[in-house]
């Protein structure tokens, strides 16, 4: 499959660790005290949405949230330990998204995302 067009950036942001692809595509954000790690992509729900990750050795669908916004968006949340954070992290190349009602996300497994992984443990 092919790569969707962007990079990775990261930064800290309001005392948070956050990866940004292809701006905000994308999202991984760090809530340290929470433990716990939020993806999100711009989209729009009324409610529960099936989101399934796929890398090159997991594959598992969740309940994405909506999110009011601004702007709206879908999320997950993983506890920040979860091992599916980490097939995402180190997945040969790219990692996928697909999100009922929105276009299927291939992002390159860049450091920027093991980086907001780390921040997190």
């Amino acid at each position: 499959m092919p790569i969707t067009p962007g990079t990775w950036r990261w930064g800290m942001e309001g005392g948070r660790s956050v990866a940004r692809f292809a701006n905000n595509t994308l999202v991984f954000s760090c809530n340290r005290s929470a433990g716990s790690i939020t993806l999100a992509r711009p989209g729009n729900a009324d409610g529960a949405v099936p989101m399934t990750v796929i890398t090159s050795n997991a594959r598992q669908t969740l309940t994405g949230q909506p999110v009011v916004g601004p702007p709206p968006s879908i999320a997950l949340t993983f506890q920040a330990r979860d091992s599916l954070l980490d097939a995402m992290a180190f997945s040969r190349g790219r990692f996928a998204i697909e999100t009922a009602g929105l276009p299927t996300l291939y992002v390159p497994s860049w450091p920027e995302v093991s980086r907001v992984i780390e921040d997190c443990r």
